[in-house]
């Protein structure tokens, strides 16, 4: 049985990986995520989705990425699975808030509007990388200014792209999503199964069912 690997530490892609069924490991792959001079937010994401699964390689080593024998995924060796999520206002990155002020200054921003979150997913066996960009439209209504205090205070958006969790306790400032769901939390599972089957891992697997 091929193994896959997540490059990640976010316990939430953890989750969306188990949720569909699919048994991994996790392996450290940091990297460098300043964005390029004129890059669009897509290209950004898309490339740190791919050199996420390239660094996870290059820990890994060679004979532990390819397998014994150099085997492709879906013969017994191993592939890593890279991602990334940007919240994207008027063009413009939200990263994650510095501080308290830049937290605010975000969750201002968003206050009763439109945003897109985009996520891209990579999977590589070494030989090949592949990936998929998923956008998604997020809205949020107004958010009274004590309420925004309030929420930042629970510590919450501390390592949060964008400076919120749709999944946790901001939940209740979403009033429409267009898209993905899963994406806007980490890992865009449609597109994730797709291209995990493109290198022969399958989903649903009973060993990594909770």
């Amino acid at each position: 049985m091929s193994l896959l690997y997540l490059a990640s530490a976010s316990p939430r892609r953890r989750e969306l990986l188990l949720q569909i069924g699919v048994p991994h490991r996790r392996v450290d792959a940091p990297i460098d995520e300043s964005a390029l001079p004129g890059e669009s937010p897509a290209a950004y994401v898309e490339r740190l989705a791919r050199a996420k699964a390239a660094a996870g390689l290059a820990a890994l080593g060679g004979s532990a990425a390819a397998g014994a024998h150099g085997a492709p995924c879906g013969s017994g060796g191993a592939c890593v699975l890279g991602a990334d999520t940007a919240v994207v206002l008027d063009g413009r990155i939200l990263g994650k808030p510095q501080d308290r002020a830049d937290g605010l200054a975000m969750l201002a921003a968003l206050s009763g509007r439109s945003h897109e979150v985009l996520t891209a997913v990579a999977v590589s066996d070494g030989s090949r990388c592949a990936a998929r960009v998923v956008s998604s439209r997020v809205h949020f209504r107004a958010l009274a200014e004590a309420e925004q205090q309030a929420y930042w205070d629970t510590g919450e958006p501390l390592d949060k792209a964008g400076g919120y969790a749709i999944q946790g306790l901001a939940a209740i400032f979403v009033d429409r999503l267009e898209g993905s769901y899963s994406a806007v939390v980490g890992l865009p599972l449609a597109e994730t199964a797709a291209l995990l089957a493109e290198f022969g891992m399958a989903c649903w697997q009973p060993e990594a069912r909770p």
